[in-house]
């Protein structure tokens, strides 16, 4: 079959190579499309959980091609997605129901193969018909479920006015659960002009445009009418310069929340007496487990309207292109290779 083959950072090619062979409690997928993620750019430069050589592709689609002997409830020809993460189920943190944080965490197109491929085999636990949903729609049910996650782990109370940085994907998805959630103010702030319309229309309350040769404007723009702060504020751009002056925003007692992906090497510096005085709550969200079917309810009920949020498409022979749009492009928003 054909398939991105990353042999090690910055070494990537198109390639025959052999399908998967699925085991008794496998299901083969025939993958119609794959989504690029920011987390595709940091597994490319050998960074995140990447092991290598690797087939990425995480956010994937397709029919099922196959099924193993022990499978159930899933049948040649559905139409499905697939849950990217594999649990071992008996290490010290699964045994005390902490799955995300297994010792054994394996994760396709991450450090075992993925979808940017013909095929890829998938434990058949982690599959789930799209029934009704597109292809398009089932593509970003991974990215809603990481916001899913997300959402769990910020824990938003009703009222709460909350600040989020970024509109990627993942931060638009995030931040239309966010004000289903309850937020009663959401404010937004990124570069993009385009994507701050989108989410003022699928959900912002405010938006402010940030210029990133030249933060102190959007910064005494929100501080001026916040002075106070807010109660949540959210990271979804990965970027350490923006990290770093989230602290400012806060209010007395807010969570400070880490959900984009930043580098490895990125570090921030924070006064511990501020986090002190004002009872910060620092907050990480990574990943997720086991949300795949409340994203896909959240899809298939208009709570996350994902319509608009595809506006490039790659071919995989063209992967190394789709790549370059994604971490250094303009003018996209969700980039997606189609296989089929």
């Amino acid at each position: 079959m054909k398939a991105v083959y990353l042999n090690k950072p910055h070494d990537i090619s198109v390639q025959e190579v052999p399908a998967p062979q699925i085991k008794d409690n496998q299901v083969l997928l025939k993958i119609k499309s794959c989504g690029v993620c920011r987390t595709d750019i940091h597994l490319y430069h050998g960074e995140f959980l990447a092991t290598f050589p690797l087939i990425p592709g995480h956010e994937f689609v397709g029919e099922v091609a196959a099924v193993g002997r022990d499978v159930r409830g899933v049948k040649v020809g559905d139409r499905v997605c697939a849950d990217n993460t594999e649990l071992c189920g008996h290490c010290y943190y699964c045994r005390r129901n902490q799955p995300l944080y297994c010792e054994n965490f394996n994760s396709l197109g991450v450090n075992r193969p993925g979808g940017f491929a013909e095929y890829v085999a998938v434990n058949h636990d982690k599959v789930f018909p799209l029934g009704d949903l597109t292809y398009d729609q089932g593509v970003l049910v991974e990215p809603t479920a990481c916001a899913v996650h997300g959402l769990d782990v910020i824990d938003v109370r009703p009222g709460d006015e909350i600040l989020l940085f970024g509109t990627g994907p993942t931060g638009l998805i995030l931040a239309q659960l966010l004000k289903h959630a309850g937020a009663a103010k959401l404010v937004v702030v990124a570069s993009d002009e385009r994507k701050l319309a989108l989410v003022q229309e699928l959900a912002a309350d405010e938006v402010y445009r940030m210029d990133r040769s030249d933060y102190s404007r959007h910064e005494r723009e929100i501080r001026g009418k916040y002075p106070r702060g807010f109660d949540i504020v959210i990271d979804a751009t990965g970027a350490e310069a923006v990290i770093q002056h989230m602290p400012q925003f806060a209010k007395m007692g807010a969570k400070l929340v880490i959900y984009g992906v930043a580098a490895a090497k990125d570090r921030i510096t924070i006064s511990p007496y501020e986090i002190f005085q004002k009872e910060l709550k620092l907050i990480g969200s990574f990943a997720q487990t086991h949300c795949f079917d409340r994203a896909i309810a959240y899809i298939r009920n208009g709570v996350v309207q994902t319509d608009r949020l595809i506006t490039h498409r790659f071919k995989l022979d063209q992967f190394a292109e789709a790549i370059r749009q994604v971490e250094s492009g303009k003018g996209h928003i969700k980039v997606v290779i189609d296989v089929e």
